[in-house]
């Protein structure tokens, strides 16, 4: 049985809407939390919650893992599709309670997600049975996008952003990915970080807060 998600919180003890940071391989949820803070003075009746993976990282066990990575710590395939299973089982069963506990509907709820964080948002979203109000993805890339036309039960609006000079994930994911997403018929935006490697940059932030606002209507 997989455990329950751990999850930090912030923003105001009544919010009318939620943002949920998902982080990339080896960090852990304080590593994106620290963004609810310039996001908050523009997003105030907002909770952000940034849950820690459910395993600790192979390469890093300071950090946390959504799923090992083959290429990077040694492990099988099989071990990777295992583990991502259970996360998301984990993630669902976590956007559930956070819904639950802030009396909210999916359609109140943004999930953010940072290079393994955005694969995990990329593949859960869409599978779930009520459309979240939208879905940012920095530097990561979309898994099984042969199946995600069949798979697919909701289509909420995806924004995606990537540095064209990202040496972790290629840059070329961002428009795989997106092609892949507006074939199965979702409504895809982009943005391109100019001459960031494998992270956030100020330009990256202020798109994904005017996409979060629009999409919350803040």
């Amino acid at each position: 049985m997989t455990a329950p998600l751990t999850s930090a919180r912030k923003g105001p003890a009544k919010a009318s809407s939620v943002v949920v940071f998902l982080h990339g391989y080896g960090a852990d949820g304080t590593d994106l939390l620290g963004l609810a803070d310039p996001l908050a003075a523009h997003l105030p009746d907002t909770a952000f919650y940034a849950p820690d993976a459910p395993e600790p990282c192979r390469n890093n066990p300071m950090g946390f893992q959504w799923f090992p990575i083959p290429w990077l710590d040694g492990s099988s395939e099989a071990d990777a599709r295992s583990s991502m299973g259970q996360s998301i089982t984990a993630l669902d069963s976590f956007l559930d309670k956070v819904l639950a506990d802030e009396g909210l509907a999916a359609d109140r709820m943004v999930l953010v997600g940072f290079s393994q964080g955005t694969m995990m948002a990329l593949h859960v979203a869409p599978r779930r049975a009520k459309a979240v109000a939208g879905i940012v993805g920095f530097s990561g890339r979309l898994l099984e996008p042969e199946a995600l036309a069949a798979e697919a039960r909701v289509k909420p609006p995806v924004l995606l952003i990537h540095g064209d000079d990202d040496q972790m994930v290629p840059f070329e994911e961002m428009g795989l990915a997106g092609q892949a997403l507006q074939a199965a018929g979702f409504t895809v935006y982009g943005h391109v970080m100019k001459g960031t490697g494998h992270g956030i940059s100020p330009d990256g932030l202020s798109v994904a807060l005017a996409f979060l606002r629009e999409q919350l209507g803040a």
